[in-house]
């Protein structure tokens, strides 16, 4: 059987990319995303629609996806918890409550109940398992205008590390990775590049960055996460960062 990705947030940008390269690579591929890329589909990608905010209809999906894997293990599996979002940017006095909520199930409880239905439905079979967490470089240094999004990112960090910490005793138990892709060229960078200096102090750091052609590109980043995801020399509860053009 072809080994497997599981992928949530893979229908554009970082997803994208590091979908394309695991199909290059000859996985099978599952995507969980809100649309459906036609692209994807035509690589023979399996993707789901659906809403990450929606928290606790996650293990459902999990469990649709576990039923169309079947009872034929691959040799390897590997979850990427990809889908983010910025969350509205500015002082958290001005940010609304709503959004700070959906922020934080997009960008933190999602990867957690996604981490533990993974866990459980891979917890009887000999493949290689591994939980690659996208992190950011905004987990380890606050940005003004940016809590939100800072504060998510580092509880993913630490997701990592207790996944690793709880599986290190467990016969054939899952590793665990948190993975930084650096400055990419997203929509996110768009709505980066788009703020106000009053929201986001260091708006103009990134149009420099794009300016003067410092972006990283989706393709790059998707080919060096597989490549640490099949590093036997990365320890598990890693936080890592992708090398770019900055």
């Amino acid at each position: 059987m072809k080994d497997i990705l599981i992928i949530t947030g893979g229908s554009k940008g970082i997803g994208e990319g590091v979908i394309n390269t695991y199909v290059d690579n000859g996985f099978s591929v599952y995507a969980v995303a809100r649309t459906i890329n036609p692209d994807l589909s035509k690589r023979g990608v399996v993707q789901i629609t659906f809403d990450l905010t929606k928290v606790d209809q996650i293990e459902n999906v999990f469990e649709h996806i576990f039923s169309l894997i079947g009872e034929n293990e691959p040799q390897k599996i590997t979850l990427i918890n990809n889908a983010g979002t910025l969350g509205q940017i500015g002082s958290l006095k001005d940010i609304d409550a709503v959004d700070i909520s959906n922020t934080f199930n997009l960008n933190t409880i999602a990867p957690f109940i996604c981490s533990s239905a993974f866990i459980n439905l891979t917890k009887s079979w000999s493949a290689s398992k591994t939980i690659i967490n996208i992190t950011s470089g905004a987990a380890l240094k606050p940005y003004f205008g940016w809590s939100v999004y800072c504060s998510s990112k580092a509880a993913i960090n630490m997701l990592t590390q207790t996944i690793a910490l709880e599986q290190q005793e467990i016969e054939n138990g899952v590793k665990a990775l948190a993975i930084a892709p650096g400055v990419v060229d997203t929509d996110m960078q768009k709505q980066i590049r788009s703020s106000n200096e009053a929201d986001f102090k260091d708006v103009q750091r990134f149009v420099n960055l794009k300016n003067e052609g410092g972006l990283n590109d989706v393709l790059n980043v998707g080919q060096q996460i597989f490549e640490m995801d099949h590093r036997k020399d990365i320890a598990s509860g890693s936080v890592l960062r992708v090398e770019g053009k900055n």
